[in-house]
């Protein structure tokens, strides 16, 4: 869904008033535990209840699958290469080593696993025992669920303190070659460009890249390299933005303030799939033609819009594929 829905339609879905209420009520059943998480690993709790309530609904699908099976089904299918075929013999170690009952090695069609649906490779380097069961069980135990989570984002280089950005308005006029996630400068600099939050908050510290998940025409982000950390979760913007303003949501903050470009007809997924062969016929760097425009193909859409002398927003529209066809 990160990668077929309008982004907005995909929020609207991830930050639902029910899915928002039933955060606030984790937050609070498990307050001292996140407290405890953020202490020792230094990982904001909005963060953490964020991609628990993406994941699985707070627990409430955790995938009824068995694990072997699908891992197995996959691996004979030879999809996506070996990967499949690594994650089920580090399953049957997880076996082996006793975590997990047999018949409860249940998850997703793809394997993973547990209240944050943990690869089982995820599973070996960062699982938790943290409540001292003498297993990691992140099937069954939310503590041990959340502190895996915290443990993966720690490992890959959450940094405690830095905010993962937050909503701005830009002036009139903006200059947008500068919407580019290569293009950081610190939020004070930003500030004196003429940007300022969206909500009534201040310009936090620490650097950021400014990021149109709609293009210009839609709600703008200031995003820092914890965005990127989240995004080790699930590589789609869509589901980073998803976690981190549920957990905003979830610690009381307003929905999104900006509008979204609803009026414009969204591509579809043979037109995507068009405009990355397209662009890799001038010459950008596009490997894969399957349609999902992530942060690559978002690139080269903005260089190619640079030099058309177009809004270089990077978001792909249906004027963008016509500039491409006319070439």
């Amino acid at each position: 869904a990160e990668f077929n829905k309008p982004v907005w339609e995909y929020l609207n879905s991830a930050t639902s008033a029910t899915r928002v209420n039933q955060g606030a009520a984790k937050a609070n059943q498990w307050s001292d535990t996140l407290g405890t998480l953020e202490r020792r690993y230094g990982v904001d709790r909005k963060i953490i209840l964020g991609i628990w309530g993406m994941e699985t609904n707070y627990g409430a699908n955790t995938g009824g699958i068995y694990v072997i099976r699908a891992l197995a089904t996959l691996a004979h299918a030879k999809y996506r290469d070996n990967f499949f075929r690594d994650e089920l013999l580090v399953a049957l170690k997880i076996l082996e080593e006793g975590h997990v009952e047999r018949n409860n090695m249940k998850g997703s069609w793809a394997g993973a696993m547990g209240h944050t649906q943990f690869m089982p490779s995820s599973f070996m380097k960062y699982a938790v025992d943290f409540n001292g069961g003498g297993a990691k069980d992140i099937w069954t135990s939310e503590q041990d669920a959340l502190a895996s989570t915290a443990n993966y984002m720690k490992s890959f280089g959450w940094k405690q303190g830095l905010v993962w950005g937050l909503e701005v308005e830009l002036p009139a006029g903006f200059d947008f070659k500068l919407a580019d996630r290569k293009v950081k400068r610190s939020f004070a600099q930003w500030a004196s460009l003429g940007l300022k939050p969206a909500q009534n908050r201040n310009m936090p510290s620490g650097e950021a890249a400014l990021f149109l998940p709609a293009g210009s025409t839609g709600a703008a982000f200031l995003i820092t390299d914890n965005f990127n950390v989240i995004k080790k979760y699930n590589n789609s913007d869509s589901y980073v933005l998803g976690v981190a303003l549920l957990g905003d949501r979830i610690g009381g903050a307003e929905p999104v303030q900006g509008s979204w470009p609803k009026g414009s007809r969204s591509l579809t997924k043979a037109e995507s799939m068009e405009i990355q062969r397209k662009l890799a016929g001038l010459g950008y760097p596009i490997e894969k033609f399957d349609g999902k425009l992530g942060e690559n193909s978002r690139d080269a859409i903005r260089n190619f819009q640079l030099k058309q002398g177009m809004v270089a927003d990077g978001y792909p529209t249906i004027s963008v594929l016509k500039a491409l066809r006319s070439l």
